[in-house]
């Protein structure tokens, strides 16, 4: 599955959650994000980021068109209010391309974009909502009262106003601008989350304990009926496709107010998912066509949160340690290749290197088209066996022997992460010699499982603690870009790709901010150079 947010921001619990998502559900998942100017710290939690132009320019939706068909994209994600206009509105031409938008239809998102028709469409649902007026001069509602945009957004420009005399001065400085009563009370959110049709699959109420620039630090679960009554019955109205949040206060006298909708996943919906309305689950369920169950929701839970930061770009530092990807940078894959089909030729009677070599360059199954054509189809298990327990004839590429030496001489630690099938990568680390001059090495599969592989952090983390360095100190080289180097960067690592022309990774680089060497002898400059140098 293929799945881009756009204007991912600081969204990283969003896409942590639907990483955890895919673990759980046994699915194979990649991330893409997008952002203006390539700063933003959860692209680096993504497989592939995208620098993309503002969206208020006539080139956005072309310029995300081209990203979503050139990486077959399944589904676009939206988390901010200002593109949801513009991606319904040609929500046909992505669905033309294959990829479907989780986003609510035009005239719903207008509502929501316009505070004026916010509140008329909540009383047409039955609820209460303050109503706004456009003009200060008009206001008769009493003070305390309450002035923001009218198509505003995580609380920018909006003020608790206290008097005619102070209304005034913030309408002269906020354009195009709502007033309406101040509602005093606790403030909650109402978590919703929608099939393809509109149809609930959860409501979650939660309150509102701490907010920071409009977005909550600190909620509690509350699984009040009354909240989830009316969530119900505004979905039953809206017809919300995929997550919408809810806004409201429940005054004193127990009265609930009702002042947002947004259509879109809320800054704070990690919080419900934490507490059992697992959306993002239910997202790649409904990918797959699959029946999704009940939820239960730990009522009462309390969940607080916190910042953390990422490197975006890496600066000069001091190197302590040096840990390494195996396949295609410290040796050829496409070596190792060869040398198993040299094998599986012997057993099948000689001169069928260059055949299966053909079959791999077309990017077919090898093995399989030989055997097919040999008439052998029922020997593929024994076959496979072959290849995967072969003594690989490989060799390190030229100067990674020296290289490791001039580190470890510099007193600098030298590991190896690398996945696969234990079998044969230690056969690989043995026909190479590394065993000898490497000590610290963690094939991710003798961990638990295929579940360890890059870009899953656990390896990394275990290397870190195995040498008791932080992570800054640290540089990781790898060459593949899909899954190589996620977790090394979000734990704060200084990174190295290696653009090996002749891997088997080769094309499959996308936007990072990392050093990029050409090949293994440049990384054996760089660092034999930082060896010296740092």
């Amino acid at each position: 599955m293929r799945i881009i947010f756009t204007g991912v921001g600081r969204r990283i619990e969003l896409l942590q959650a639907f990483r955890d998502a895919a673990l759980v559900l046994k699915k194979e998942l990649k991330i893409y994000g997008t952002d203006m100017d390539g700063t933003a710290p959860a692209l680096t939690y993504c497989d592939h980021a995208y620098k993309v132009v503002s969206m208020k320019e006539d080139g956005y939706i072309p310029n995300l068109l081209e990203i979503c068909k050139k990486e077959r994209i399944d589904l676009l994600i939206p988390t901010i209010d200002t593109d949801l206009l513009i991606l319904s509105e040609n929500k046909e031409k992505f669905e033309d391309i294959g990829t479907k938008v989780l986003i609510s239809d035009p005239d719903r998102i207008r509502i929501c974009r316009d505070k004026n028709k916010t509140s008329k469409f909540f009383v047409e649902c039955g609820l209460k909502a303050p109503m706004p007026v456009d003009d200060w001069r008009k206001y008769e509602g009493g003070y305390p009262a309450f002035i923001k945009p009218k198509d505003g957004s995580s609380s920018i420009n909006a003020f608790k106003v206290e008097s005619i005399d102070e209304l005034k001065v913030y309408a002269d400085q906020i354009d195009d601008y709502i007033v309406q009563p101040f509602i005093a009370g606790h403030e909650y959110t109402i978590d919703v989350f929608c099939d393809w049709s509109g149809n609930p699959i959860s409501i979650v109420p939660r309150e509102r304990l701490q907010i920071r620039s409009g977005e909550v630090l600190k909620t509690r679960i509350c699984m009040d009926m009354k909240m989830i009554e009316a969530g119900r019955e505004l979905c039953r109205i809206f017809k919300p496709c995929g997550p919408m949040t809810v806004q409201l206060i429940r005054d004193d006298a127990g009265v609930d107010w009702f002042i947002e909708i947004n259509p879109r996943y809320g800054g704070g919906v990690p919080l419900s998912m934490k507490a059992g309305a697992r959306s993002a689950e239910d997202v790649l369920k409904m990918l797959d066509c699959e029946r999704i169950n009940r939820k239960v929701i730990a009522d009462g839970a309390i969940y607080s949160r916190f910042d953390q930061s990422v490197c975006i770009t890496e600066g000069i530092g001091q190197i302590k340690g040096v840990i390494f990807d195996l396949d295609d940078t410290l040796y050829s894959e496409k070596e190792y290749i060869k040398s198993g089909f040299k094998a599986v030729s012997d057993y099948l009677g000689g001169g069928y290197e260059e055949v299966l070599w053909g079959f791999f360059k077309e990017g077919k199954l090898a093995i399989d088209e030989l055997l097919n054509e040999l008439g052998r189809p029922e020997e593929k298990n024994e076959v496979l066996n072959i290849y995967r327990n072969q003594m690989p004839d490989i060799h390190l590429y030229s100067g990674v022997s020296e290289m490791i030496e001039a580190l470890r001489s510099k007193n600098i630690k030298v590991g190896i992460i690398t996945d696969g099938r234990p079998e044969g990568q230690r056969k690989k680390l043995e026909s190479l010699g590394l065993l000898n001059i490497v000590k610290d090495v963690i094939i991710t599969d003798e961990l638990g499982g295929v579940q360890f592989r890059k870009p899953c952090d656990i390896a990394f983390r275990i290397m870190l603690t195995r040498w008791r360095f932080n992570a800054e100190d640290v540089v990781y080289i790898g060459d593949n870009m899909n899954k190589d180097f996620q977790a090394p960067q979000q734990l704060g690592m200084k990174s190295i790709l290696v653009e090996n022309e002749d891997g088997l990774y080769s094309d499959c680089c996308q936007s990072k901010n990392m050093l990029r060497i050409c090949s293994i002898n440049e990384v054996v400059k760089y660092i034999k150079g930082g060896a010296q140098s740092k």
